[in-house]
């Protein structure tokens, strides 16, 4: 673990730790050891302690090993949150391989390009739960003649890398390798060779690739090796968070999100409790964080935690013990959030996969007004510019500009694509983010937007987030997505969607109406769209999804330009 040092830094004595990166494998193996009896992880069903996590992930690590996984070859994991996700994520980084988190939500479109993309060895997934996506169905719908091979010898056409297919719990048949062979192949490999295995991985090895969707089109294999998630992890718990083993952590952020993998592993690194829904309902969080005595809610996202403040129950369930919530947003929405739990730290950050999760996070003591409009200093060892995307010159505090980002929790690149991977690092290894940002005069950074998330209206700059902003502050409005419609004469405009708060109404002139005046006329959204549900990559609103939809809808009407706007303001 680290440890805390005193240190002369220009006549001041600071705090710090040492550097004490390692892998996920010892990383796990090293609290099974130190806290075996520790409650490790908790869901719904079914809960772990560090001795019995580090048990299934050696019993796993054994049995990929004895069906001829080797270092370096990919691990898909299409499995529900759960302690044998958990486990399988390091029984894979355990023997050198690399997990893939494999998002629960595709379809076989979606599958088969990961699978392919990654080229997987072994994809292991699991027999269908009651109210939860039938997995072995997608992946049999996914590749055509499955169920006709036999199980550990496939040979398919359009994955010609995937060997097995394991379904762990199921009986196997239909091409899936089943957990009872998964295990005899183990018993035949001796504890031996996965412990040399374990002490030749490098902690500058891959060890998660993870898909990163977000809200563009093109999903992009993001390497992150075992330095970059355990020191990240580390930072979290003991520079931020200040977590101990009597925390217990509570998100629903999916664990094929590249946030909900760290999460996890931050709670391991601080010896603390990883508690996790399984399958997010708002409607019972309230009563599991009391009945699970969560201390930290990394709630993350306003389209998670709103839907909990707004529950029924939650004002009746004892929530005292809640002493930090994470969670992004718009300052105005923040404040109305913190406001609501007001003997909790509320802070924010900025993130993303390339950083491993989180490349920025307030500090506790940082004053509220910094935690609910900046998403917080970078993390320990972490350097961020903020430049002019145009000149590459360094912007001064205020000025908004591109991110660049270097130091040891950033991914090594995207996989199988060095053109891409060429293109998003410059000769001195800044990763260039495409991230919209503003940094103060403590350094602090805030996410605007994507730079692509710019509109470009009749010639003016338009940021989307500005627009979410100031739309958010109406009454009637929970959540808010603002994109580009095309227009003939304008070149695009402004289009909101936006889901109401519980029992609220509204009209499209009356949003529209609310902006005229307030804010410049072309930046007030031509078209209002109510919806109730959002497209997903994870935790994060698709918004070219919500583009498409908008164009198709405009051009199956006719509309080619939106009608004239005129400010009733003076």
């Amino acid at each position: 673990m680290a440890y805390d040092a005193g240190c002369a830094v220009d006549g001041t004595t600071t705090r710090r730790r040492w550097v004490n990166a390692t892998t996920l494998g010892d990383l796990l193996d090293r609290q099974a050891t130190e806290a075996a009896d520790s409650e490790a992880a908790v869901f719904p069903t079914e809960r772990a302690t560090y001795a019995e996590l580090a048990a299934r992930a050696e019993t796993f690590a054994r049995g990929l090993v004895g069906l001829g996984v080797r270092r370096n070859d990919r691990v898909g994991i299409l499995l529900p949150a759960s302690v044998d996700l958990l486990a399988m994520l390091f029984a894979a980084a355990k023997i050198g391989a690399v997990a893939v988190p494999v998002n629960a939500r595709y379809k076989s479109r979606e599958l088969r390009q990961i699978v392919v993309h990654s080229g997987m060895a072994v994809l292991v997934t699991a027999p269908a739960q009651p109210g939860a996506p039938d997995l072995p169905a997608l992946v049999a719908d996914t590749f055509d003649g499955l169920s006709e091979q036999p199980a550990g010898e496939l040979a398919l056409t359009v994955a010609p890398e995937l060997k097995h297919v394991v379904a762990l719990g199921g009986d196997g048949g239909a091409g899936l390798t089943s957990d009872a062979v998964l295990v005899a192949a183990g018993a035949r490999v001796g504890p031996d060779v996965i412990t040399d295995m374990a002490q030749s991985v490098r902690v500058r090895d891959t060890a998660v690739l993870v898909y990163t969707s977000g809200t563009t089109a093109s999903p992009k294999g993001a390497m992150l090796s075992h330095e970059a998630l355990v020191r990240l992890s580390a930072g979290i718990a003991f520079d931020r968070m200040l977590l101990a083993p009597e925390d217990r952590v509570w998100t629903a952020i999916p664990l094929f999100h590249g946030g909900g993998i760290t999460f996890a592993l931050t709670c391991i690194t601080a010896g603390a409790v990883f508690v996790h829904p399984g399958f997010f309902d708002p409607a019972t969080t309230p009563a599991y964080l009391s009945d699970e005595r969560v201390t930290v809610a990394l709630a993350a996202f306003e389209t998670i935690w709103l839907p909990v403040l707004d529950s029924p129950d939650f004002t009746e369930r004892d929530l005292s013990r809640i002493r930090l919530v994470m969670v992004v947003g718009v300052p105005e929405r923040l404040r109305e959030m913190a406001a609501r739990m007001p003997d909790a730290v509320h802070v924010s950050c900025v993130a993303m996969t390339e950083s491993s999760a989180f490349l920025t996070l307030n500090r506790l003591d940082d004053p509220l007004e910094k935690r609910v409009t900046t998403g917080g200093h970078p993390m320990p060892g972490m350097q961020c510019r903020v430049v002019d995307h145009e000149t590459g010159h360094d912007v001064v505090p205020g000025v908004p500009g591109e991110l660049l980002f270097r130091g040891p929790n950033a991914f090594d690149g995207y996989f199988r694509d060095p053109e891409l991977t060429a293109e998003a690092f410059d000769e001195d290894g800044w990763f260039h983010s495409g991230d919209l940002v503003t940094r103060d005069e403590d350094g602090r950074l805030t996410f605007l937007s994507r730079l692509k998330d710019m509109l470009k209206v009749g010639g003016e700059n338009v940021s989307a987030a500005e627009v979410e902003g100031f739309l958010l502050g109406h009454p009637a409005v929970g959540i808010v997505a603002v994109v580009a419609a095309p227009d003939d004469y304008y070149v695009e405009v402004p289009a909101a969607f936006v889901q109401l708060k519980p029992g609220a109404d509204a009209t499209e002139a009356g949003l529209i109406d609310y902006c005229l005046g307030e804010i410049a006329t072309y930046r007030v959204p031509r078209y209002v769209r109510f919806v109730t549900e959002w497209p997903m990559s994870g935790t994060k609103i698709q918004k070219f999804r919500l583009r498409e939809q908008i164009a198709e809808e405009l051009a199956s009407r006719g509309i080619t330009e939106a009608p004239r706007l005129q400010s009733t303001g003076g």
